[in-house]
């Protein structure tokens, strides 16, 4: 899947877990015995499954190396952001796409990063929303997201 705008998008991989005991450390298993990090990660359980949607530093070699291990995986085209860290600063990520009527549908953060916050964001509208952000000033990480 080709990126929007100047590369201003990041992959985002996931995957469906049973909702057990371990699943999610034998995925960490199998990617850090690949030499891959996990830079953000959400994950989100119902009774019987985990969603897990993640950023790796490596997405093309996580893909395969899950894939390899039978997970079903699907590779999803989100946003980078950096946030303000300071009370009322994730608005200026959040205030211009809601002027532009672009949807959040969901959000997470990367792990441990420098004193401003990188939200991982998946929208609607990924063109307008990486416009929107561009023009209100709003740092956005392309593929060098996988090497901070």
């Amino acid at each position: 899947m080709k990126g929007v705008g100047d590369a201003m998008s990041v992959k985002q991989i996931s995957v469906s877990l049973e909702n057990a005991p371990g699943k999610l450390s034998e995925v960490s298993d199998y990617l850090g015995d690949n030499g891959i990090n996990i830079i953000a990660l959400s994950v989100a359980d119902t009774a019987d499954i985990s969603a897990v949607r993640f950023v790796a530093s490596d997405p093309e070699k996580a893909v395969n190396v899950l894939r390899s291990h039978g997970y079903s995986v699907k590779v999803t085209e989100v946003l980078a952001v950096e946030a303000p860290n300071h009370p009322g600063g994730l608005n200026a990520v959040l205030r211009p796409l809601k002027e532009m009527k672009i949807n959040v549908n969901y959000l997470y953060t990367c792990l441990g990063r420098g004193e401003n916050t990188v939200l991982i964001m998946g929208v609607d509208k990924m063109e307008e929303a990486t416009e929107v952000l561009r023009k209100n000033w709003v740092h956005m990480y392309g593929e060098e997201l996988y090497t901070l």
